[in-house]
């Protein structure tokens, strides 16, 4: 019922949902680009249509009480206490290892605004936790909507963000003029650092 009512929803704005290949049971999935509030809502249907319940990370102070702790959880949230001394990204790493199927939702830009690089934690997760990254999106330039493909992060960080650059670079968010171009400042240190001694410039 659910997939059928978020595909008649889809259909009413004349848009459509599309994998590329099967999806694993485990994933980070890339929520991009992030310029609207609408987002949220297409997302959750494409999502849905796909058959594909999200989670989703937030503070753990929203979890507090029995019945908001259920709530939370219910509708995919995992609580992060930013208070513990072991680092979000192998705290989360373990909850992939503990489960045996995760669909993680992140959104790299973070916010609706329009940051200078994308947030790095999706990669790092997902390399830690030995699971593949999504190239989840929402194309408001054809209205598509869906998983474009996988990524197995490799270590190269600009090697795996030069795909995925590739992947987004026509895809068009709801204000095109808060999107931000898939990079990370990672990968500014590394071009940053200096090569071997004696090593042509």
């Amino acid at each position: 019922m659910l997939r059928w009512a978020a595909r008649m929803w889809l259909g009413g704005f004349g848009w459509t949902v599309e994998v590329v290949e099967p999806l694993p049971p485990k994933m980070v999935f890339i929520a991009a680009p992030h310029t609207s509030n609408l987002d949220v809502p297409f997302m959750l249907a494409a999502a849905w249509a796909l058959r594909i319940r999200l989670s989703w990370l937030g503070k753990h102070t929203l979890f507090r009480g029995a019945f908001l702790g259920r709530l939370m959880k219910a509708i995919g949230g995992i609580p992060i206490d930013r208070r513990s001394s072991s680092s979000t990204v192998t705290r989360i790493a373990d909850v992939f290892r503990s489960e045996a199927r995760l669909y993680l939702a992140i959104s790299p830009e973070g916010t609706r605004s329009k940051p200078e690089h994308w947030r790095s934690g999706f990669y790092h997760i997902a390399r830690e936790a030995g699971v593949p990254i999504a190239l989840g999106y929402l194309d408001y330039g054809r209205r598509r909507a869906g998983v474009g493909g996988l990524l197995i992060p490799s270590g190269d960080v600009r090697a795996d963000m030069d795909i995925i650059r590739a992947f987004y670079r026509d895809i068009r968010g709801k204000h095109p003029e808060l999107e931000t171009v898939p990079r990370l400042r990672e990968e500014q240190v590394e071009a940053s650092e200096p090569g071997p001694v004696g090593a042509a410039s």
